[in-house]
Formats: structure tokens, sequence, C-alpha cells
């Protein structure tokens, strides 16, 4: 990408040709993750380090002997994302090189088993970008719930039956964790709005200091979905706000897409085999939840109120933390 281009206007068509992840990976077709890291390494270009934890994306690219990464790749253990790169990019320092240091972690690598590291490294403002590629369980090890996993999905640890119908708690609010570090820069991205996509991409590689970026990636296995289905879906959760486009830059938060009227949430559930047993009770604490996290972000944005379940509903009981749930 020429460094001359004004970066609010940047679209898809400004993005190169030439891939840096390529073909001939194990990912499943559909995956929300192979469609994020390929148009990922396309910004970020040949002048890349890339590392990646135990995840469904080193199991998919890195089959020995070979890698799908043009780019040179390294992997270690599932909780290091936030040290390695650190170390790597400390190592370029030393030789005097300068290179894009990106990490590519799961929802399980960074919400859960990789929070220190990451933590550690957005506190001391490493030079690194760190991105989540976010399918909302531990996929690569036979679907279990992380703390990304939304409020009533199933999955291997959060099964449904008498006694228990999915998992009890909300997604953890990792964009407010990373925010709390006072980084440089973080965003939410959807493979469903390309050009924002790689506007953020682009604006990341172009800064220096701790960079993240959180990319809702469908799984079609874990989710229960059809291949076909996985843009569909992505930009179904941003309709229905499931999922909230903003970003983070010089100690303030915007948005960077909103929609005039949100979808109710089912429309999202719908598609979705992991959402099948949700009965009505429960949708409609999922909904009030979304309700409150919509007003969260944009609230002070909104003339009208977009989401129908701020009609006339008495308010369900919670901490006054829109983002904890109810």
């Amino acid at each position: 990408m020429s460094e001359e281009r004004d970066i609010t206007k940047l679209t898809m068509r400004d993005v190169p040709n030439k891939d840096y992840f390529l073909w001939g990976h194990g990912a499943c077709p559909g995956c929300g993750v192979a469609i994020a890291v390929k148009n990922i390494m396309r910004i970020l270009g040949n002048n890349s380090t890339v590392y990646v934890p135990a995840s469904c994306l080193i199991v998919v690219s890195a089959l020995y002997p070979a890698s799908s990464f043009r780019t040179p790749l390294f992997f270690t253990a599932f909780e290091n994302t936030g040290a390695v790169t650190t170390g790597i990019k400390a190592a370029y320092r030393r030789l005097g090189k300068d290179a894009t240091v990106v990490g590519i972690a799961g929802d399980g690598g960074t919400f859960d088993i990789g929070l220190q590291a990451l933590s550690g490294a957005a506190e001391r403002g490493e030079d690194v970008l760190y991105v989540c590629v976010d399918n909302e369980a531990y996929m690569n090890t036979g679907i279990q719930r992380s703390g990304s996993t939304p409020f009533g999905a199933w999955t291997t640890t959060t099964p449904v039956g008498k006694k228990t119908k999915g998992k009890r708690q909300m997604k953890k609010d990792m964009m407010d964790l990373v925010i709390g570090h006072n980084v440089e820069y973080a965003a939410t991205l959807s493979i469903a709005h390309y050009n924002d996509f790689v506007k953020k991409v682009d604006k990341a590689r172009r800064k220096s200091g701790f960079r993240f970026l959180h990319v809702l990636t469908p799984c079609v296995p874990g989710w229960r979905t059809e291949s076909s289905k996985s843009v569909e879906i992505a930009k179904l959760a941003v309709e229905t706000g499931m999922w909230t486009l903003f970003e983070y830059e010089d100690g303030e938060a915007r948005a960077t897409y909103r929609p005039k009227q949100l979808q109710p949430v089912t429309d999202y559930l719908q598609l979705q085999g992991r959402f099948r047993h949700m009965p009505p009770e429960d949708i409609k604490v999922l909904q009030r939840w979304v309700c409150n996290k919509y007003y969260w972000h944009f609230g002070h944005e909104a003339e009208q109120p977009a989401c129908a379940m701020f009609k006339g509903e008495p308010e369900m009981h919670f901490d006054g933390d829109p983002l904890h749930g109810v």
C-alpha cells in the first residue's frame, strides 16, 4: 500500500493482490479466521513477522514441514503471545532492523490463557500488533467455552440438558480491558465490513506502540452454521448489536459504523445451531444485554431509541454497568 494514500479514503480496491497467507492451508470452508488472516496479511505485507500460539490457526497453517505464511512464522505455547512478540521485536531492535511484529491469537489465547502476557505487553507499550481472531470458544481442542463465548451458547463444556441451557455468563468485554491500558490503538473489525476492516488494519500497521485488533471470526463447526453463511452471519452480528464496530485512538473511542435500527437478536441467533435450544426467556435476557451494550457505546449519538427492548419494558436488575449483563 502506498504510504501517500489518505488513510480515511482507503477501500478494498487499495488492498494488494499478493497473498502472504497462502492457499493449501487446512481451515474449514467458510472459516472466519482464514478469511480475516488472509486479508490482514495482504495489508501488512512482506515486512512482517508472525507469531501464532496454540490455536486453530497454527494447526491449519503449520502442517510440518511447511507453513502457509510467506513471512517468518513462530509458534510456542498457548499463553505466550504478548511475551514472544515482545521478544521478537526486541531482537529486531538489537539487529537494527524494522519490521511489523504481529501476534495472531484466538479468544482462548487472548481472553483467558494469554491475558496476563497481553496485559504486560500492553502496559509496557510494546511496539507490537496483537490480533485476536475471535471465534468465541476453544474450537481447536473440542469447542469448549471461553470468556468470549456468548450467553446461552452451546459448547461441549456448557451443554444443553435439564439442568443447564448453555453458557450462563455474558461475553467478556475484551476491548474495555485493553483500552484500560491506555494503548496506542485498538479497534473491532468485521469480515463483513471490508472497507472498515482495511482502514483499521492499515492504521494499526502504520502506528507504533501497542496496537490491538479484535476480529469476529465465525466458526462453521463450532457455531453449527453453513459454510456459505459466514459473512452473512458476521454482518448480522453488527446489525443486531451483538458486535459493535468502533476504534480507540488518542485517548478517545468513536463508532466507525452504527446501525440506524437494530435488528432483533433472533435474526442472528436463528442461523446458528449453538443457539437453537434457547427458550424465549433466555433470548429476552440476551436482547436486554445487547440493548444495554449498544446504548453504552452509542446512546449519546442516538436521537431516537434504536432498540425495541426499550419501548415500555421495565428495567431488569443489573449492577449499573450495562456491559456486565443482568
